[in-house]
Formats: structure tokens, sequence, C-alpha cells
């Protein structure tokens, strides 16, 4: 198992992917390239991740298979192929043939069969082996040498990894699929039966079809929802089961002329493929053929086509003389847009030291600074402190515009640099007009990954030089200013200019959608600085009061865990499943709700809260113990740790690019998950102290999400009620339970409140039987009535469904968009979540904005007013503050009315401002 391993591309699979999931691309010429880029650019990927792996990349043949004749309707739901992605196979084959790899296609079976056979095959026995697919089909030929890879989403999957993915073994996939069908294959299976079902009763029989169906009397046993009746049904469709099992295996015995040998990766055919890419018009591509054939020693002619394709080279410069420097400070001054990063010490903002910076002025041109590489042997650099002064009146010129990716994290490195170790002296860079990571996120915010790497390879079919390339990986990599500056000059300049780069291209593409650019220039970049100011501000937090509340947790499990034991009735250990189980069901006999994949009585969180609910003591004492230990192990013993040395404070880090919605996340600690519904979670938010003189003021925006509801409804009970500042959840009752408003009891608030808020997140009548404890059909007379008194808002839901579903997005209020791919899904789970999303996520979005906008508000009128009062933490809709005692009044109806005017809506947006010592107090 020693050898590399066996590359086996299901082509097909990626083809279709790649057709439907990325954005249509097209030459001047209109020949569509977007399924083409997507599956090179993957193989690609691939074959610098195995670089000394025989390769198969396999497509299905034309024509019919033996499934066809077994099965007369198999596939016969599939679309016919667009013409779009018919015209691209052709050039595929081509290019990947030109690369190298070997191209399979039998005809007669699929490619999944080929791919079996080349895995199952005897040669391929003794290596590893990597099937790289996205079909899950796949999943039945994993084994403890096979290995299921998804290039585009980047996970893999081995045998554990099926197990969780699917709930059963891999060598059951084929009965799981045979139970449940395939709709995309139109593999029939069981009428009924859906994916928890088919894994329930696979896992319920240890076995498999067979096993099944000679054990059908234990089915009704077994813990499924409508078990009893699953017996008949799978009686009545035996046949199509088993018809269905021959359908969904994977042959691997198919008849191949190809060994091992045969799928060794060949040379490259530069004048192939300089043909093939001026064709597709993969510029950049065309240039990277030529420099590879240059440096193996062959002239390659490029195919004269109106437009020549014209071989770039790159310009990078490590600056080490003053007069390099003195011609690059030229550049920098007379440039219209500066392209900037800066290299470090290590990712924590706060606490990384500055090793050199990058410029690049001009695409394919960039230069590296280095200041403070420090390995044996290193040349003499330019004085960091000079650099740094030269630097300063161009980086901190608000009219000279800039540009980075995540330049965030650049600012606040350059703030803290100390320039002669004064630390108030380090760079406050204006002019960042534009962040290549938020361009791309506005762009899409779906996408998975908006990092430098990830879009380089995306939008410029540029594999950039990744970090562990020059630094190493584990425990023996690197950091920067250890790393020669032969490989890290480089790699600096590269990160400029492909900075530079992205933004011409993202910036074309934002233009195109005049809503996006205003989202991006409106909202996002105004507020990096404003983030980062708070990040390097922290927040202060008493060490010595979460030392406390850490023992008194602890103090708190131990007696859980006594308690535990006594209920029990012997000592166990509470973090151990197995032992857990054994108590559990064998010994208390407490139902058992859910099975594991190896089909053990299930101790997960979800299954013990639903014990819990039950009224079953070991669980609610179970749940309480997890709960404390997650509060100590996540922030009383933790935040005393993060505590910067040179500050004195917690500094978090929030995101702008991660949330779909457009909602700040925060990490390090992660600040918007400390529970508040707890006196436990609570109390560690009164560790949030303010400085001696100060106290802190939290301004929370109020039920906004409903007050955005109201403005996109357009409903006149609901925009009376906001207009008129009722309390709407009492206002709900009264029209749904049909009393008055002074007569709505506390119960019937609740259920009006679960009723406001679950209709937001599409919650279904099921849901909310479960919350307010009613029957179902009694939860889904109260939605009715709801709609019946509120009627604009069952309007705006049926309205956002169909124009999502025709535009396949939705948006916000200032034009913010979310994408939703599976709104159209044939899948009716997959659609209805697209739909629920659809509902929410311009409510949720638009709320994102509206604290955006304030949070620049705020800032702009605190930096002109010059009041001592700063903005410490962001909170989903909360901003916290801290501010001078003698301020207090003053800042409190102040920034009520900056949150207030943040935007216009059809009804006012109320702010609720607490003032206390401790964030807790201030609630």
């Amino acid at each position: 198992m020693s050898q590399a391993p066996l590359v086996l591309v299901d082509g097909s699979s990626y083809l279709y992917r790649a057709f439907h999931a990325l954005p249509p691309l097209t030459t001047s010429k209109g020949l569509p390239t977007g399924a083409v880029k997507g599956v090179l650019n993957m193989l690609k990927s691939l074959r610098k991740q195995y670089p000394d792996s025989p390769f198969a990349v396999v497509f299905d043949a034309k024509g019919g298979t033996f499934r066809d004749d077994m099965y007369a309707e198999y596939k016969a739901n599939r679309p016919s192929m667009p013409d779009d992605m018919r015209v691209q196979i052709e050039p595929l084959h081509q290019s990947v043939i030109a690369l190298g790899f070997p191209l399979l296609c039998v005809e007669g079976v699929e490619a999944d069969d080929v791919i079996g056979t080349l895995a199952r095959s005897s040669a391929a026995a003794d290596r590893p082996v990597i099937i790289s697919t996205g079909d899950k089909d796949m999943a039945q030929l994993v084994d403890g040498h096979i290995t299921l890879v998804n290039t585009m989403t980047g996970s893999s999957m081995d045998v554990e990894g099926v197990k969780e993915k699917f709930g059963v073994a891999p060598e059951q996939i084929i009965d799981y699929l045979a139970l449940m069908g395939d709709s995309s294959d139109n593999i029939p299976g069981v009428p009924g039966i859906g994916p928890k079902t088919a894994s329930g009763l696979l896992v319920g029989v240890n076995g498999g079809l067979t096993e099944l169906y000679a054990q059908l009397d234990i089915v009704p046993t077994l813990p499924i929802r409508g078990a009893k009746t699953l017996p008949a049904k799978l009686e009545e469709h035996k046949e199509m089961a088993f018809l269905s099992y021959q359908l969904a295996t994977i042959k691997i015995d198919v008849p191949l002329d190809v060994g091992l040998d045969d799928l060794q990766m060949g040379k490259p055919d530069h004048d192939k493929l300089a043909e093939l890419y001026t064709l597709l018009e993969f510029k950049s591509w065309f240039d990277e053929n030529q420099r590879d054939a240059k440096r193996s020693g062959q002239e390659v002619t490029a195919p004269v086509l109106e437009e020549a394709v014209v071989d770039t080279e790159l310009k990078y410069t490590t600056i080490l003389t003053q007069a390099d420097f003195d011609l690059w400070l030229k550049k920098l001054n007379d440039a219209k847009l500066i392209a900037f990063d800066t290299e470090t010490t290590g990712i924590d903002a706060q606490q990384a030291q500055l090793v050199g910076l990058s410029f690049a002025v001009k695409a394919n041109e960039a230069a590296y600074i280095p200041l403070t590489h420090s390995y044996m042997g290193v040349p003499d650099q330019l004085d960091r402190d000079t650099v740094l002064r030269a630097l300063k009146p161009i980086l901190e010129d608000p009219n000279k515009l800039k540009v980075g990716q995540h330049a965030k994290f650049d600012m606040n490195i350059l703030a803290n640099c100390a320039i002669g170790g004064d630390q108030r002296c380090g760079i406050t860079v204006q002019g960042i007009a534009f962040d290549t990571m938020l361009e791309s996120y506005v762009l899409d915010s779906t996408a998975t990954r908006h990092d430098m790497d990830s879009l380089a390879l995306k939008y410029l079919n540029h594999t950039t030089t990744s970090f562990q390339d020059i630094a190493g990986k584990g425990a023996k990599q690197l950091t920067f200013d250890q790393i020669s500056l032969e490989l890290a000059g480089p790699y600096a300049a590269e990160d400029a200019d492909v900075t530079l780069r992205l933004h011409q291209t993202l910036q074309e593409k934002l233009n195109a959608i005049p809503s996006l650019s205003k989202v991006l220039s409106e909202i996002e970049m105004p507020l990096v600085p404003v983030l980062a100011r708070i990040e390097r501000q922290g927040a202060l937090v008493d060490a010595n009061l979460l030392g406390i509340q850490s023992v008194e947790l602890g103090e708190k499990m131990v007696a859980l865990e006594r308690e535990a034991f006594a209920i029990a009735g012997e000592e166990f250990n509470l973090g151990s499943p197995k032992q857990l189980g054994v108590i559990l069901y064998e010994k208390l006999g407490l139902p058992i709700l859910s099975k594991t994949a190896k089909g053990q009585a299930s101790t997960a969180e979800a299954v013990l809260a639903e014990l819990a609910e039950q009224d079953f003591p070991l669980p609610k004492v179970l749940m309480q113990y997890r709960s404390m230990s997650k509060l100590k192990s996540t922030y009383t013993d933790r935040l005393p740790e993060q505590i910067n040395p040179r500050t004195g404070r917690i500094h978090t880090s929030y995101h702008q690019a991660v949330a779909a919605t457009g909602r700040l996340s925060s990490s390090d600690p992660n600040l918007q998950n400390i529970p508040i519904r707890t006196a436990e979670g609570r109390r560690i938010r009164q560790a949030f102290v303010a400085p001696k003189g100060y106290k802190l003021l939290a301004a929370d925006y109020s039920q906004i999400e409903l007050r955005i509801m109201a403005h996109l409804a357009k409903d006149e009970g609901l925009l009376h009620a906001f207009r008129n500042d009722l309390d709407v959840h009492k206002a709900t009752a009264a029209e749904v339970f049909g009393v008055e408003l002074a007569e709505v009891s506390t119960d019937q608030r609740r259920s009006a409140k679960a009723i406001n808020f679950g209709l937001i997140y599409g919650m279904s009548a099921f849901g909310l039987a479960k919350q307010i404890g009613v029957d179902r059909k009694q939860s889904q007379a109260y939605i009715d009535r709801y709609f019946a008194r509120y009627p604009g808002v069952l309007a705006y839901m049926e309205r956002t469904r169909a124009q999502a579903a025709e535009q396949g997005f939705v948006e916000t209020i200032f034009g913010r968009r979310l994408y939703l791919p599976e709104i159209n899904a044939k899948n009716p789970a997959l659609r209805k979540g697209a739909e629920r999303t659809a509902i929410n996520a311009p409510m949720q979005g638009t709320a994102a904005d509206i604290i955006k906008k304030a949070m620049v508000a705020v800032d702009n009128w605190l930096t002109t007013s010059g009041l001592d009062a700063k903005v410490i933490l962001q909170v989903h809709d909360e901003l916290v503050l801290e501010v001078r005692e003698d301020l207090v009044d003053q800042v409190r109806e102040e920034i009520r009315m900056h949150m207030s005017d943040a935007v216009t809506l059809d009804v006012p947006l109320l702010v609720e401002v607490g003032v206390g010592n401790n964030w807790d107090e201030a609630h």
C-alpha cells in the first residue's frame, strides 16, 4: 500500500456537474466552454495532488447499456443532454488526451462500471485507489483501500464516511439504493421508502435485501416511522426491489483491453494544447502551456486566429536595494490603483509580526519588499522603519485607491506594526476601495470558498503557489521570516499580482449587475475599516471571574455526575457512548429512538434531548452535564487563554464572507454562540466588563426581522401593529385566537410568538405543534387563521417562491442576492428547503445589511465627534460600546437615533439600549 494511488476520474459525472453548477462561459464566437474549464480545472488540481499516480479519466460512451435492456424505463426521466453541453464533449476529450491523461470510453456499459472494474481489479489490490466522483452510487465500491473524493467540494469518503453519510456500510449501499430508488436514473425502488427508512431497515435486520425479506416479521418492531405498514409495502414491491438492486449494482468484471501499465500519465502535447486553448480562448492556460513548452525545449507556434494569443511573461521583483525601492515608490505614487499584501509570522492579526509587503500596479508585474527575514545566509534587507516611513504617506492617502484580498487583516497588521518601536505609530491604511474576497462574496455568497487560491483557479485558470509549497507542513512548517527569499519573493509578489488580476475580472462581473456593485461599494467596503477598528479595540474580560465560574461549573458537573450515578445505580463514564448506551437501554430500558451506522442505540445529543422531553430523569441530567461541560471548555476555561498579552483584551475576528445571507460571524473566540437563555450562559457575559470610569452600552434592534417582514409583505395588520407600537405578539395572539388585545393570556402570546418567528423560518405545522404543545391539527388551524388575518404575509410567501423559482435567486431590500440552486430540484425535500430559504433570506439578509449600515453610521459619528466611546462587539442585531461614564446619556440617545435612521422602512425601527458595568447588566 506504499505505492502512489491509482486515480480514477468519473469524467461524465463532473461534466454534468460542471455544466450545471458553474457560471456559463462562452468564447467571443459563442462556443460554450464553462464545463470544459470546470473539468480541466479539477483534473489539473488532482494531478498536482497525486503527481506520481496512474490515472484514468472515464466517460460514458454513446449508445445504450445492458441496463437499458434489463429495464426499458432506465434513465427515461432524464432530460436529453443540452446542446450547450453536447458541443463541449469533443473539445473536452481532446484536451484531456492532450494533457496526457489516459481516457476511456467503453460501449455497452457506463463509466461507473469501467471505474468499478479497474478499482476492484487484482492489479489494483495492493495499492490505494482514489475514485474522483460526485456520484453517490460509487459509495458501494468503498473499502479498506478504495476512497471516494469529490474534487468539486473538497470532500472525501472512506468506509466510516459512507456510514456517516448514508447510515449504512458500503456493502449495503446497493440494498439502500434498491429500497429508496434513484429518481435521477429512474431506478424505481419501493414507493414511499426514503433514505432514513431505507437505512433504518437495513440496520435493523443487520443485512441486505435478502436478509430483510427473510425477516419481514420483525420490521414492525423497528424504530422507524410507519414501521407497521412497511411489510405489506415491501412484499407488494419485492420484484421491483430486486430489479432495482440489479440496476444499482456497478459491474466489476467489464472486459477491458487496458491494464495499469496503460494508465501512466503521458507527456503533454503542447502543439495540440495550443490549438485547443486558442479555440476555447483559455488565454492564461495558453500562456502557461507556452512557458511549459519552452522549459521542455519545444517551440510551439500559436494557431493564427482573428485575435492571436500573446505569451505573457511574469515580472516579479524582490527589492533589496534603495534604487529598486525608489523605482517602485514612483510606480506607487503614479498608480491609479495599488494592489497590496502583507506577509507575516502568523495568522493572528493582533499578535503576528510584519515580515514584508508586496505590491502590484500592473497585471503580471509585482514586487516584494522583504523586511525581517531572519534565516542563516539571508541577504541584506532594506531598513524596516525606513521603508515603512516611506510607504506610510501612500498607504494612508485616502485618495490613493487600493485593493486587497481580505484587506482587513493587512490593515490590522500595518496598524500594529509600531514604526520605530512606538506602538502608537503604525500605519492607518486608508483608501481601500476594493477587496477581492468581498467582490467574490457579493457576486455569489453561496460559493464555498472566497480565498485567493480558490478564486485564482476559478476566475483566472491559475493555480497559485500554496504556502505549504514553500513552508512545508505540520510541526516542521516554517514561519514566513524563515523562508528563503528565492521562494518567498515570487510567492509574495504573486499574491499582489493575482489580487490585481482578480479585481479586474471580478469588477467587470459586478459592474454587469449594478445592484451587487452597490452592495459592495455602499455596504461591504465601508464596513472593512470599521471592523478592523473593532477588532483592534477588543473587549476587556475579567479573567478572575471566569476562573471562579469555571470552578463553579466544575463543581456542578461533579454534582450532576453523582446524580447520574444515583439514577443509574452504578458509576460509569458519562462521556462514553458505549457505557451510556448500556445504562440507558439495557439497564434502564429506555426506548431506542435512533441507531448509529453500526446498529448501536444512539446516545447523540438530539436523541438525549428527545428522551429528556419525555421526562426520563437520566437524559435530563446528561443534557445539563453536557451543557455545563461545553460552557466550561469553550468559554470559562478558554477565554482567559485568549487574552492578548499586549493589550490585556480579547480580540475576536469578524468574518464578512462566510454566512450566505450576509450576516457577520466571528471566531477566536466565537461570540455569536454564547448562550443567553441559561443563567450559566448569561454569567459568561458578566465577565465582559467595562474598565474603571466607563460603562458598557448595548444597543439592540427589536424584532427587526418581523419588521422587515411587515415592510416586504405590506400587510396592513402587521404594519398597523408596528406603526402603533403595539406588542406584535399580543396583536397576533388577539387575531389568531379571536380575543381582545387586553385579554390575551401569557400562553396565547407565547404561541403567537412561536407562530410569528416560526413562519419566518419556514416552520411546519408539525414543528409548531411540537413547540407549543398542541396536536398537529390544532397548530395547522392556528397557521391557517394567521394567514387569514395577515393575507399580505401569505401573498409575500407565494410571490417570493414564484420569483425564486423563475430567477434562481432572492434579494434583500438593498439588492444583495442569495442564489438557490435547489429551488427547482425534482427532489421535494431539496426544493422545499430552498423555498424556506427563499422566504427567510430576504429578511435575514436585509437585517444583516441594516446592522452593517448602522455600524458604518455609528463609526462615522464617533470618529467625527471625538467622543470617548468605542464599539467593542457586534453580535447578531446588537452593538456593544465602551462609553465614558459622563457621556452615557448622550451616547444612549444618539446611538438610538443613528441605528434607527440607518434605513427607512414602512415601519419604524425600534432600538433598545441598556447600560451596565458588564455585558449582561447592559441587557
